[in-house]
């Protein structure tokens, strides 16, 4: 009997896009195998985010694609999570700098900004011509965004910034970085510009995770940020949780991408690689295992379809995000680390892409909120009692 199923799809989920929807997927997909696969070993192993990448990213209209106006696509969300699945099924690290520059820069300074901010940062930032950063998370734990020690006070007309961001990011290369600090008013958004006095960033070295994406720190010594570049909208921590949802309903779909990758890697390979007189893959261990990362995609797949519906209709809960970031993300680690497993000490070469994405899926699933942290957001939400 043939068989008819995608191998990466095997519950039709192509069935159920639209046409916009599909052209979003193809025409991400074909980029990513002609120009993004073919250089991704070597950018991991240099430790060197592609930068020339950005460019062509914009001009597919990838950044910023869920906005409307300001040069932007205006796409859907189901279109956004495509994009991020495709990106991821390349790299982590191309996945996060767009999901940073769409959900963690563009996002909050649509919905919070000002009209002279959004004409100023959105047309730029969609374009490629202006990188962003975002600054909440700080080197003495990021789980507790309440605990943070940034802060500003007024100063006439203007605000003074002091503090510290850790693990952020695009923090060396941004034009300007969207930074969260508390005020006597409550949580503010600030657009801190990369020449503005007192403000320094720095690379974060000898990573050996999320190698082909650029992470460094942010430091704030009596930065002057004028009133001009604060974010009217919000007042409190709903401003960069809020741009977390955003953020963590992309990586549900990115992480199926990296799945993805490595269900591929493994299925070629346990079809050529003979032991014991015949191919792996004729063998009942390996189908066995090869039917749980299916099942596994094949689950999460239907997750983040179903929440980008929800999400297109405005009924979407940050709890079900949670539900879908951490379902999908464990699944998809798990999955990279029994491909590398099935491999066997081929599985350590970065010939093969099983050991990159199994790194970077380390800190993704870490990213936008642990494991345990989105375990507890459902707790909560199942028995009405903060166990934070």
């Amino acid at each position: 009997m043939s068989n008819t199923l995608d191998p990466m799809d095997l519950y039709d989920v192509r069935s159920e896009l639209n046409d916009d929807e599909i052209i979003v997927k193809d025409t991400v997909a074909r980029f990513v195998d002609d120009k993004v696969i073919p250089l991704m070993r070597e950018a991991f192993e240099q430790h060197e985010f592609p930068r020339h990448l950005v460019g062509e990213v914009a001009e597919l209209g990838l950044l910023g694609s869920s906005i409307d106006g300001y040069d932007c696509a205006g796409l859907n969300s189901v279109s956004y999570g495509l994009i991020c699945q495709e990106l991821e099924r390349g790299d982590s690290g191309l996945r996060s700098f767009v999901s940073v520059q769409s959900s963690l820069v563009m996002y909050p300074i649509h919905a919070y900004g000002s009209e002279e901010q959004k004409q100023r940062w959105l047309p730029a930032m969609a374009r490629g011509e202006a990188i962003g950063c975002f600054g909440l998370t700080e080197p003495h734990g990021g789980s507790d965004p309440s605990n943070m020690k940034t802060h500003a006070k007024r100063d006439g007309d203007d605000w003074i910034l002091n503090g510290a961001k850790m693990w952020i990011t695009n923090a060396t290369v941004a034009d300007a970085a969207v930074v969260w600090a508390k005020t006597e008013e409550g949580v503010k958004g600030f657009i801190v510009e990369k020449d503005m006095p007192g403000f320094d960033t720095q690379e974060i070295e000898n990573k050996f995770s999320l190698r082909a994406s650029v992470t460094g720190a942010l430091f704030f010594d009596n930065v002057r940020v004028p009133a001009a570049n604060v974010l009217p909208g919000v007042s409190s921590l709903k401003g960069p949780l809020s741009c977390l949802t955003q953020a963590r309903y992309g990586i549900t779909w990115g992480v199926i991408g990296a799945a993805q990758a490595c269900l591929s890697e493994v299925l070629n390979y346990t079809h050529d690689r003979v032991l014991f007189g015949r191919p792996l893959a004729n063998t009942q261990a390996i189908q066995m295992r090869l039917a749980e990362m299916s099942r596994q995609i094949t689950t999460a797949q239907l997750l983040s379809l179903r929440l980008g519906r929800i999400k297109d209709k405005g009924e979407l809960s940050p709890t079900q995000v949670s539900m879908a970031k951490w379902n999908n993300c464990r699944a998809a680690l798990d999955i990279a680390r029994d491909a590398r497993d099935i491999l066997g000490g081929a599985g350590i070469s970065a010939e093969y892409v099983p050991i990159r994405h199994m790194l970077n899926l380390e800190s993704v699933i870490t990213y936008e909120g642990t494991e345990t942290v989105h375990q507890l957001v459902v707790g909560k939400e199942l028995t009405g009692v903060n166990a934070f």
